[in-house]
């Protein structure tokens, strides 16, 4: 595959956007979230312009509100208000650069600040989990060095081991240990399971989605520039299918912990299950009538 064809994975301006914070003397904003939120920008609907997101008040409310509890999970000595604050630092930058006028500007950095601090709530929310953003928890709570893939995988392994039970408990130990919010009444019932993992499949296809119309964007230029298309293109269309999943899987691992979706996905599946409609059906019917 060659990736500078396909252009699958987004490629920020965090570096550009910390060197002017820097030059023009900001509060310094953590590196990985604001790679995080200039990415997720860049995967959504909204247009680009020099390679920087246009910022309206839909796309900052999407990105806050609807998309980042979806897919980051912030490390223990991570503040959660640092994604508002990297929305904001990218409003006050396209303030600079005049693609925003005064008024724009402190209408979108007040929207901003507030759902900030309404996204760092939802990262809490046991009800908002993903299977990435769960395990990542789960890693950090039990002292794992997730920098270490090994040692990723030989926690899985062991957690593997347990009863049913067991696990579910591990993730109800989550909330009074302070790394969650309690969940509702339901705990961690075969519901709660279920609907992870339906958070789980569609958040890793809106993914998935969100970098195939990216690459398909770039490809204008290789046809304003006369190149053929990419192969993965121009041939079987599973083979780009399959090179977006790896994209996201990539992408995934690196807002919660670098190679944990791959491994959820490709080794460890029954630790994070993802119901087909057959396993919904099944658990529909046996709920009990109203």
């Amino acid at each position: 595959m060659n990736d500078e064809d396909l252009r699958l994975a987004p490629r920020t301006k965090a570096s550009d956007l910390l060197a002017w914070a820097a030059a023009e003397g900001r509060t310094p904003v953590t590196e990985a979230p604001l790679r995080s939120v200039l990415a997720l920008l860049e995967l959504g609907e909204g247009r680009m312009h020099d390679g920087w997101p246009e910022l309206t008040s839909p796309a900052v409310e999407h990105l806050l509100y609807e998309r980042l509890y979806l897919y980051v999970q912030p490390a223990p000595d991570e503040d959660p208000l640092a994604y508002g604050a990297a929305v904001r630092l990218l409003i006050d930058h396209q303030r600079a650069a005049k693609r925003l006028n005064a008024k724009r500007q402190e209408r979108l950095h007040a929207e901003a600040e507030w759902q900030g601090e309404v996204a760092a709530g939802l990262l809490r929310r046991a009800d908002l989990v993903t299977w990435p953003r769960l395990y990542a928890l789960l890693l950090h709570a039990h002292g794992v060095d997730v920098a270490d893939e090994a040692a990723v995988r030989d926690w899985l392994a062991a957690f593997r081991e347990l009863a049913e039970e067991e696990r579910l408990a591990a993730f109800a130990a989550l909330a009074p240990a302070g790394w969650l919010d309690e969940p509702d009444e339901q705990g961690w019932s075969p519901a709660r399971v279920l609907s992870v993992g339906m958070a789980t499949d569609g958040a890793r296809r809106l993914l998935e989605q969100g970098l195939m119309r990216r690459s398909y964007r770039n490809l204008a230029e290789l046809t304003a520039l006369g190149r053929p298309m990419p192969d993965e293109l121009a041939g079987d269309f599973g083979e780009f299918e399959d090179a977006a999943a790896e994209a996201a899987l990539a992408l995934y691992g690196e807002w919660t912990v670098p190679g944990l979706p791959r491994l959820l996905v490709e080794e460890f599946p029954e630790l994070a299950p993802e119901p087909g409609q057959a396993e919904i059906d099944a658990y529909v019917a046996q709920l009990p009538e109203e």
